[in-house]
């Protein structure tokens, strides 16, 4: 059955200094997105393109879309299939080339997921899982650059303590 799914985000610049976009160097790029029931979140531009560094930018957003997606599909398949997944980290890259009139696209996003798993005979199954968890991510299957995953499967002892972020 076909279903349609809403979301809404309410968008408020919060950069205008005093003159608003009367010049390029003029204005902060601050916004701030209003999500019903939800915390805000604050951003503002790369700062490649005069953004606040410490704020997140749409392009930090799409990556960590596009990897939480995969992450989210991935952990529901693994449930489904019983594949005892006890960590899950990615160091997921986005690749946009800008071109000299000021327009720009992402090339490529490459997801990095690494995966702790308890059942040896599982590993084959956990890494498969990766290519069906891309086919089912809403994210990735609504943009139009390639969205690549390199994942890496280890079996740990059960009970043992997830390693960090390396």
């Amino acid at each position: 059955m076909h279903r349609d799914h809403t979301y809404r985000a309410l968008l408020v610049w919060e950069g205008n200094l005093g003159e608003g976009t009367s010049t390029y160097q003029g204005y902060d790029r601050r916004w701030r997105a209003f999500i019903e029931g939800k915390p805000d979140l604050v951003g503002t531009a790369d700062p490649a393109f005069r953004g606040d560094p410490q704020r997140h930018n749409p392009e930090d957003l799409l990556v960590a879309a596009l990897s939480s997606c995969h992450m989210l599909s991935y952990l529901a398949l693994c449930a489904r299939n019983h594949v005892p997944v006890v960590s899950y980290s990615d160091e997921a890259t986005g690749v946009m080339s800008t071109t000299p009139d000021g327009g720009g696209r992402f090339t490529g996003v490459t997801l990095r997921p690494r995966v702790e798993i308890t059942d040896p005979g599982k590993a084959d199954e956990a890494r498969k899982l990766h290519d069906k968890a891309h086919e089912q991510c809403f994210i990735a299957s609504s943009v139009t650059f390639p969205v690549r995953h390199e994942a890496h499967v280890v079996v740990v002892a059960p009970g043992s303590v997830p390693r960090p972020l390396e």
